[in-house]
């Protein structure tokens, strides 16, 4: 059978032929299928004269299918669109779309990143052609299988059969939380095993921290004591991370399978780092009971890198080219940067401020981080003690600030990294303070601005942190009061919304230290949001939507489900953009919240403190299990998020060609009117998507209806997320802009 472990074999897109016998075999089963189910496709296959005869009928075939569906067919024409028409299209015109779409683009070739920028093309009626005609396979089992699951849904076969409320919530209630007592107990367990195993390597010396060390004489309970008292720190967890496989192996009880060990080894080889801290690490399961079996999957698939990943590293690029910066050029969306590194920018109102600072490192390594090339180029680091801030940063920070001051549309920084709240309170202090001053002077100059032509003044601050799950440690009193006095001030100088996001994976990392560290953030006034990544494990049934009730339940808004960035580097962990619109479409769902509740929803910031409870009177007043406040998106490898594709086109191992438009439902730069339309090849099939969810334990009927989601519409922003407006009219024009 063909394995997707190996994505060098997966791919083969230059290849006349496959030589499998096995998977020749497998493909001829498919084929026959194929004849079978669609005699009318066989017949004028087998009669046609030609290739280009054969394509003519078969397109007037669909194509008199879909004028019998005016709305469908304005959809192909692309003379109606939008969400409302979307969902308005039947099972059948979608399929049709794509029949249509495959022939408009057949014969096309395209770059495929997951090769290295090498071409493939995409003809999947020749090659389904030669199949039924000669008996020529061309292709893989994945490619045939898609084949096969598109005129099933043409011809009514396959249908959508969205599931009930009630099948969900049963999806839900298999993946338990951190929060659970049963799970709290064997994460007590697994702490317990960390603690005596550090205990006994400082012991036999092969631990040594000049900061953390044990009073001569101390009893073995002393020790302990000790111990559970450091734990409570970040600079415990900062110091004893694990760097090496053998000493992840050695407080993971010496359980991991050698071939997990060789990959590490191969892994830091290869100079991909490794930095878990013990307190996430107390979050894997080792010797789990029954209810626990697999419930960390999404958990460590964060942790243990893929083979694909260790294939890749030093060839990965940019996901988002607008990340990519020479100076005195402009980047892809066409903004001009004071340099390559400290700030990033696509759209006109937000731009990202990456300090010289710890902040620049994370509390731990995600191994599908969408900037491992910096990590790859050595940009980002867990060397702490290097990235320590010097004079020159504070120096440069002012300078940096001033872009945002002097911007005429800039009215949202997001200080990010790496990780935000990495930095150390006086360094954090310090750059909110410079962020504020630069708020009030940008205020200031706008008074001498007539009417029309005044600058965006700063309206919103965000951090960006995955500490409150990585190390809630790091939440501690002194940093509350910090953000607590800096949104006082804040406030005064008409900044009105405080965003911290974060990013839990899935609700076993939301644990009691979690949520408590969450409760404190809100304290200080400030609204927390959640971005996922839709990665593999975290696509499983029921997993996402457990989260958002997870999340709701502790005061956290969901504000992204992202699909997994990256090209072959990233294919271990990918989930389809077809499962992220199944998920959206079968399961988000049931967290929809009725037009009436909105305003509600976009009030919850002006009450933060109050915010968990206020969630839970909408929950209940609307009657669903979550608030449904979040888009499913993809980051585009040009400029903007978007869900709204078209599958053009299939590769000969069965990945999916996407044509992504951009989301027009919000601002962009305008760049965008001469990208046009941006094409994605994606990382794995469908059918090599499935087999991954059947090895987690998945039942893969659950997922039937996958095959139909070939195209999607991006969901509009929910207007808790909406910057509030002015009082004055805003400059139309732009600065920092270069449009080449």
């Amino acid at each position: 059978m063909f394995r997707e472990e190996n994505i060098k074999k997966e791919i083969k897109p230059d290849k006349d032929s496959f030589h499998d016998s096995e998977e020749i075999f497998h493909c001829r089963e498919i084929v026959r299928e194929i004849i079978s189910e669609n005699p009318k496709l066989s017949q004028y296959i087998k009669s046609s004269g030609n290739f280009d005869s054969f394509i003519y009928v078969f397109r007037s075939e669909v194509m008199a299918f879909l004028k019998t569906r005016p709305l469908a067919f304005q959809y192909y024409e692309n003379e109606q669109s939008g969400r409302d028409i979307y969902n308005r299209l039947g099972w059948q015109a979608v399929a049709a779309i794509r029949v249509l779409d495959y022939i408009d683009h057949e014969g096309k070739s395209y770059s495929d990143m997951n090769l290295r920028g090498r071409k493939v093309t995409s003809s999947p009626l020749m090659i389904v052609w030669k199949a039924i005609r000669d008996g020529h396979i061309s292709a893989n089992p994945d490619f045939f299988e898609d084949f096969l699951m598109l005129m099933r849904q043409y011809n009514g076969i396959l249908r959508q059969n969205v599931p009930g409320p009630a099948l969900i919530k049963s999806w839900m209630k298999r993946h338990p939380t951190g929060l659970n007592q049963k799970i709290i107990e064997v994460r007590n367990k697994n702490k317990d095993r960390i603690i005596r195993t550090f205990i006994r390597l400082m012991e036999e010396g092969r631990i040594v921290k000049t900061r953390y060390s044990f009073e001569p004489c101390m009893s073995f309970a002393q020790k302990y004591q000790t111990m559970l008292e450091w734990w409570n720190t970040k600079t415990f967890h900062l110091h004893f991370a694990v760097r090496t496989p053998g000493m992840l192996n050695e407080l993971l009880g010496h359980t991991l399978p050698e071939s997990t060990m060789n990959l590490l080894n191969k892994a830091g080889e290869a100079g991909i780092p490794i930095f878990v801290n013990p307190y996430y690490l107390s979050l894997l399961n080792v010797d789990a009971p029954e209810y626990a079996k697999g419930a960390d999957a999404a958990i460590r698939d964060y942790i243990f890198v893929s083979g694909q990943l260790v294939n890749e590293f030093g060839h990965i690029i940019a996901w988002e080219k607008e990340d990519v910066v020479e100076p005195g050029k402009p980047n892809a969306a066409g903004w001009l940067l004071p340099n390559k590194y400290n700030i990033h920018r696509r759209y006109p109102e937000v731009a990202i401020l990456i300090p010289d600072t710890i902040g620049r490192s994370c509390g731990g390594l995600c191994v599908s981080c969408q900037r491992m090339y910096d990590f790859q180029n050595g940009r980002l680091n867990f060397n702490l003690q290097k990235l320590l801030p010097d004079d020159t940063w504070w120096n440069r920070l002012p300078k940096l600030l001033n872009y945002f001051e002097n911007d005429s549309q800039l009215r949202d920084i997001l200080i990010t990294g790496g990780d935000a709240l990495m930095s150390s309170d006086k360094s954090l202090e310090r750059i909110l303070k410079s962020v504020l001053n630069m708020a009030i002077r940008k205020k200031e100059a706008n008074r001498q601005r007539p009417g029309g032509e005044k600058y965006a003044e700063i309206l919103r601050v965000r951090l960006g942190t995955r500490l409150p799950v990585y190390l809630p440690q790091r939440i501690t009193p002194e940093l509350v009061t910090l953000l607590k006095d800096f949104k006082a001030n804040a406030l005064k100088a008409g900044i009105k919304q405080f965003f911290i996001q974060t990013h839990f994976e899935s609700a076993m990392e939301v644990t009691p230290e979690a949520a408590r560290g969450i409760r404190k953030l809100i304290s200080a006034g400030w609204t927390v949001t959640n971005q996922l990544v839709f990665t593999a494990a975290a696509s499983k049934r029921g997993h996402t939507a457990r989260l958002r009730k997870t999340l709701n339940q502790i005061g956290v808004l969901s504000y992204y489900t992202f699909t997994v960035k990256g090209y072959a580097e990233n294919a271990g962990t990918f989930a389809n953009n077809a499962r992220a619109m199944q998920e959206q479409k079968e399961e988000k769902y049931v967290g929809r919240i009725p037009g009436r509740f909105k305003k509600k929803i976009e009030m919850l910031p002006a009450e933060p403190e109050a915010i968990k409870r206020n969630i839970r009177r909408i929950m209940d007043e609307c009657d669903i299990p979550f608030l449904a406040t979040d888009r499913n998106v993809l980051n585009l490898p040009g400029v903007g998020k978007s869900m709204t594709f078209r599958t053009i086109g299939i590769t000969r191992d069965g990945r999916r060609i996407l044509e992504f438009d951009h989301d027009h439902t919000r601002n962009h730069s305008p760049i965008i009117e001469k990208m046009g339309r941006v094409v994605i090849i994606e990382s794995r099939s469908v059918s090599s998507y499935l087999r991954k969810m059947e090895e987690m334990g998945e039942n893969n009927r659950d997922y039937h209806s996958i095959w139909g989601y070939s195209m999607g519409e991006t969901e509009p922003v929910f207007p808790v997320y909406n910057y509030p407006g002015y009082d004055f009219d805003l400059t139309p024009s732009y600065t920092n802009l270069e449009v080449r």
